[in-house]
């Protein structure tokens, strides 16, 4: 019998403060103009002091499984990915989990930066296809804010802070790529190019937590060639060609990264959810919190195919592909 991982509901939070490119001008030496031609970023959100990955991670997973009725004290499973947790240890999932009341099953971090959340998605999936969980709660959460070096225009600009979670529930004697569920994840990781985008500290290394550096031409010609290569697999696995997808819902780095595999897969962009814009690279988050706007919003819909994809420091890359 076939199991599958079925996505129940969404949810997504990103703190009050919004911070706009003109208020960016005000810090180091850019401009709106500049910003918007070469990423399409006109605004973020940032955490407020106090304000934890944990917090954020909470608000989301709690709208999710609202959206899914399902009750925390179902949950088996909660994976949260992050590059940006509270503490060296305990893993935030950890933290996630007491404020959610939940007092058994398994929590634990994730680390793939960017790539995050499919990272999180895949090991969900298969932890349910495994028959060790029923319920997952799958989070990408991130305050990049606290590790961004505010002197740095090239970096500075781009990141902001914010949450996405879906829950994730085994249903039985599912098969066939037109029934719902996650029909497949892809995943890959190149620690070659850890000097093209990484952060210059850490316990081990420096005993500090260090800036995000990024070589960005770097980054951007990998991305390309990366995501572009890992969408054709995940097409390619499940027979599919890119006329199937109904919805691209891509890491949300920058909207020269996002066109480009849209045009890839001869996509019309009415179909690629775009929320870079007003949300800015958020790391982890950015898939779900882009999925989630789309979902409450009333694009996605029963039935969709759904391809996500990300790639992040590491390098790694992946894919999901998902009946909705």
């Amino acid at each position: 019998m076939t199991r599958r991982s079925v996505i129940l509901g969404c949810g997504a939070y990103v703190p009050e403060r919004v911070m706009t490119n003109h208020d960016l001008e005000k810090i180091v030496d850019t401009t709106d103009e500049w910003i918007v031609e070469r990423t399409g970023i006109r605004s973020r959100h940032i955490a407020a002091e106090g304000e934890f990955t944990s917090d954020l991670a909470v608000k989301a997973a709690e709208r999710a499984l609202a959206h899914a009725g399902v009750s925390a004290q179902e949950v088996d499973l909660i994976v949260v990915a992050t590059a940006t947790p509270d503490n060296t240890f305990p893993a935030t999932a950890s933290k996630v989990q007491a404020k959610l009341g939940i007092t058994s099953g398994i929590a634990f971090d994730v680390q793939a930066v960017c790539s995050g959340f499919v990272f999180a998605l895949a090991t969900a999936d298969n932890f349910i296809k495994a028959g060790q969980v029923k319920t997952a709660l799958v989070i990408g959460a991130e305050t990049f804010s606290r590790i961004l070096d505010w002197t740095d225009r090239t970096t500075c600009v781009l990141f902001g802070d914010g949450a996405g979670a879906v829950v994730l529930r085994a249903e039985e004697g599912i098969a066939g790529t037109d029934r719902r569920g996650i029909l497949s994840t892809h995943l890959h990781t190149d620690g070659r190019h850890h000097d093209m985008l990484y952060v210059d500290g850490g316990p081990s290394s420096t005993q500090t937590v260090g800036h995000l550096r990024m070589r960005g031409q770097e980054v951007f010609k990998h991305a390309v060639v990366n995501l572009a290569s890992v969408v054709e697999e995940a097409l390619e696995a499940n027979g599919l060609t890119s006329a199937a997808i109904d919805w691209l819902v891509p890491h949300q780095a920058n909207k020269r990264i996002i066109d480009s595999t849209g045009r890839k897969l001869k996509l019309d962009p009415s179909r690629v959810v775009l929320t870079v814009d007003h949300h800015g690279n958020t790391s982890a988050a950015s898939i779900p919190l882009a999925l989630c706007e789309a979902v409450h919003d009333g694009r996605i819909q029963r039935g969709n195919l759904v391809l996500m994809e990300a790639m992040g420091g590491g390098f790694t890359w992946g894919a999901a592909l998902v009946r909705w």
